[in-house]
């Protein structure tokens, strides 16, 4: 910058004229840079407000419920765009409003899907469906605390059956029954915290079939 301002500084030495026109011109260029730099921060903004409004958003895990699939103070960021494309999947991980206070936040496991009728007992899950209508016994690899619990609930057309993979504590679908498709607010997409466990798509049924 000191090249800069001493060539401009010997030009306006020989003329008046020559101090005017370098003045204006570096004005110029400075206010097309600060034009730059703001134009830039405002889209840039914009684009962190879309991402966290609409495409995702971060949530602390705070409870037993899912254990030992997630812990308290795991810091999760959750997709909120997937599930307005396509449809939940079993075995997905959820974060979720239940229906009897929608001011809170669950984070549960998708087991059964509209139209079937889930049957919890003796420590198993059972899913009739049009694929089964004879049932058919879920592979639940996830589950390492269960519990004696009996459930058997037959699904809406745009409801969904939730459990927490500590069955011994959690608090879901077994007491309060369905869950509208519309309370689900997304899928644990990347876990950030603790690092050791960092990775997309935490608690998926794939990390279990590594773990196999």
């Amino acid at each position: 910058m000191n090249l800069h301002k001493n060539e401009v500084e010997d030009e306006t030495q020989d003329d008046e004229g020559v101090e005017i026109e370098a003045v204006d011109k570096s004005s110029k260029k400075t206010k097309k840079k600060d034009e730059g730099f703001w134009r830039f921060t405002v889209i840039t903004l914009l684009i962190f407000l879309g991402i966290r409004f609409f495409v995702a958003e971060p949530f602390l895990v705070d409870g037993a419920s899912m254990d030992p699939s997630f812990s308290t103070n795991d810091y999760l960021i959750v997709d909120e765009l997937t599930y307005k494309l396509q449809s939940p999947k079993r075995g997905d991980v959820v974060v979720l409003r239940p229906p009897f206070e929608t001011s809170k936040y669950f984070i549960k496991r998708i087991v059964g899907l509209p139209g079937e009728r889930i049957v919890v007992a003796a420590k198993q899950t059972y899913i009739y469906n049009t694929e089964n209508p004879e049932g058919i016994l879920l592979d639940e690899p996830y589950v390492k605390f269960n519990s004696d619990k009996v459930t058997d609930k037959t699904l809406g057309d745009t409801e969904y059956f939730v459990m927490g993979d500590n069955r011994e504590v959690s608090f879901d679908s077994r007491s309060w029954g369905a869950l509208p498709r519309e309370d689900i607010t997304g899928r644990a997409l990347l876990r950030l915290y603790p690092f050791p466990k960092l990775g997309l798509f935490p608690g998926g049924l794939e990390e279990f079939s590594k773990k196999q």
